[in-house]
């Protein structure tokens, strides 16, 4: 919870976000008590949470277990962003072009916090080995997308963003401490993109390259995802890089006022 106590701050609201936020995989039903955990506030708000989105539609209770699960009116307010969103309208058919020319899922990401978050995702009819739906998260310290975007800003936010990041080790090839992120990173500046092998998930690598804005700061990432079952890095690196590279290009020529 905040702890900002600006006059036009208002709690309520921030405590209904947070029982929304409380569900995920591993919490798709709830009742009372496992909300009031879930979103730390007490049982009382919990209560009067709960009820409100209920009655707003955003939430449903089991009339036999008495759980409650999100319904998929939540997905509204996701739509709403993407909807709005003018980079993901830009770079759709960019992304399409980029599918079609390598054969391989190709994903936009933009970032969020310490994350950067699917908003697009073109995905080839080939077997890939992790499903990466809209919205999901990646951290940005072990991934493509993520390295892609942190190669584009200054030292400084790129110091805290690793410093503040939680770099646990997803898989035995994550790379965990700030001098070999930072090193990895400095050759992605020089090569223009970023590749991630098997540190988030085995089996799953990634070519990616930033796309910076009109104020020459990045705002997003595009990647493709390379199955270890059918590429080498070396070989996706050579063959579609110079593709990745010429996408991230085209969308930020085609950008007008981010």
């Amino acid at each position: 919870m905040s702890d900002a106590p600006h006059p036009l701050f208002n709690q309520s609201l921030e405590k209904g976000l947070a029982v929304l936020r409380a569900f995920n995989a591993s919490r798709r039903t709830m009742n009372l008590a496992d909300i009031a955990q879930a979103a730390e506030i007490n049982k009382s708000s919990a209560q009067r949470m709960i009820h409100t989105l209920e009655e707003l539609g955003y939430v449903r209770k089991h009339p036999q277990t008495k759980r409650f699960q999100l319904t998929p009116k939540v997905m509204e307010i996701g739509y709403n962003y993407l909807a709005a969103d003018t980079l993901v309208d830009v770079a759709n058919p960019f992304l399409a072009e980029l599918a079609q020319a390598t054969g391989e899922t190709t994903n936009l990401t933009e970032p969020d916090g310490l994350d950067m978050v699917y908003v697009a995702r073109f995905v080839a009819p080939k077997f890939i080995p992790i499903h990466m739906p809209i919205g999901s998260r990646i951290p940005m310290y072990c991934t493509g997308s993520g390295r892609a975007f942190l190669s584009a800003q200054p030292d400084d936010e790129l110091a805290a963003t690793l410093q503040a990041s939680d770099r646990k080790r997803h898989t035995q090839y994550t790379l965990t401490e700030i001098d070999d992120i930072i090193e990895q990173i400095e050759i992605t500046r020089r090569r223009g993109y970023a590749i991630n092998k098997e540190e988030l998930f085995l089996g799953d690598m990634s070519i990616a390259a930033p796309i910076i804005g009109s104020q020459g700061l990045p705002v997003a990432a595009v990647h493709v995802v390379v199955p270890s079952s059918r590429w080498t890095m070396e070989e996706a690196e050579r063959k579609l890089a110079p593709a990745v590279i010429e996408c991230a290009r085209a969308i930020r020529s085609s950008i007008r006022t981010l």
